[in-house]
């Protein structure tokens, strides 16, 4: 019995694979390497010693996805395959539509004929849009989103709904969540974005080990403790032991949102000086224009997922800065 991870060899997804193998899984990974690593997985297998079917190929593919669940015993699927960068979405949300919609309906399509009715759901806390009220509770449901990416997620968690109710048999996880960072431990894998990052946590740790100049911080003058932003960062490795979580959970039918996040928020310059502290790297910064759409802060109310999932996170900032400075030290260049 396999799970199958469609986006496997990128971030969240290569460390996921681990967390399942350390689970006892054995997996399955789907990938067109546009946004991840054949060497993650290639780690991976280092790392664990086990051999990982690879497939390079489009989630979005009918034939070659459907010959996938063929050639192996799939119970179970964990989707990360999809476009993810927040401001690409707004310059290219056709590319965002087509590809974040399209291999999701392909890829339950496929698992329907395949009779695999377990899947587990890559989704964001963008789908709580900007007037949300914080912490951020599943109860809330669905709000205006603010940019093409959000939407795609938030139209893709209406399709799995709406399938779960069309078929008794679907137990659907939309797993919510909010800033995963951090490495594996041994700092084998970890993230690595193609081209200039779009998230604070990469260009920051790029920027240590020189690769690039000093770091942009956008708005200084937010309704906050510091005036930057705050977001809900968690350990990729929390992050990725919660899919686990989600997969085991066998007490629901149908489809069910969970936020998965620290219900803790950090801000930019806390996020700057946490990361001095470990490295004794300084950070060079600018503040520079606010970003249009970012929010002031936002952060989970996890309680759900400890309830029904028995999950919380339980690494510290200071575990996500030691392990992502650990990471970026021994691969400067990333995985080339």
């Amino acid at each position: 019995m396999s799970i199958l991870v469609t986006g496997g060899a990128g971030y969240i997804g290569s460390h996921t694979l681990i967390a399942l193998i350390d689970a006892g899984y054995r997996c399955v990974v789907v990938d067109d390497l546009s946004n991840g690593s054949a060497e993650a997985v290639r780690r991976i297998e280092m790392l664990t010693g086990e051999r990982i079917p690879f497939y390079q190929i489009d989630v979005a593919d009918p034939l070659l996805l459907s010959k996938v669940f063929y050639d192996h015993l799939i119970t179970g699927v964990i989707h990360f395959a999809g476009l993810k960068a927040v401001g690409e979405s707004v310059e290219k949300p056709i590319d965002y539509y087509q590809v974040n919609l399209g291999t999701t309906l392909n890829l339950v399509r496929c698992m329907a004929e395949a009779g695999v009715f377990k899947l587990v759901f890559s989704s964001s806390a963008t789908v709580y849009g900007s007037e949300a009220p914080v912490p951020y509770v599943e109860g809330y449901g669905r709000g205006i989103t603010s940019n093409p990416y959000g939407t795609s997620k938030a139209m893709i968690e209406q399709v799995l709904e709406d399938v779960a109710k069309s078929e008794s048999r679907w137990q659907i996880s939309l797993l919510r969540y909010f800033n995963p960072i951090g490495a594996h431990s041994s700092g084998v894998i970890g993230e690595d974005p193609q081209g200039v990052p779009n998230n604070l946590m990469p260009f920051m740790a790029q920027v240590a080990v020189g690769r690039r100049a000093a770091l942009q911080v956008f708005g200084g003058d937010y309704p906050t403790p510091d005036g930057t932003c705050r977001r809900d960062y968690l350990h990729v490795m929390d992050l990725a032991e919660g899919h686990v979580a989600a997969l085991e959970n066998n007490h629901h039918l149908g489809c069910d949102a969970i936020n998965l996040g620290t219900g803790s928020p950090v801000s930019v310059l806390e996020m700057i000086h946490a990361f001095e502290s470990v490295t004794n790297v300084q950070i060079p910064f600018t503040i520079v224009d606010k970003r249009a759409g970012d929010l002031p802060e936002f952060w989970a109310d996890a309680s759900k997922a400890k309830q029904l999932l028995g999950w919380q996170a339980k690494r510290s900032l200071e575990e996500m800065m030691i392990d992502t400075w650990n990471w970026q030290s021994k691969n400067p260049d990333g995985y080339r």
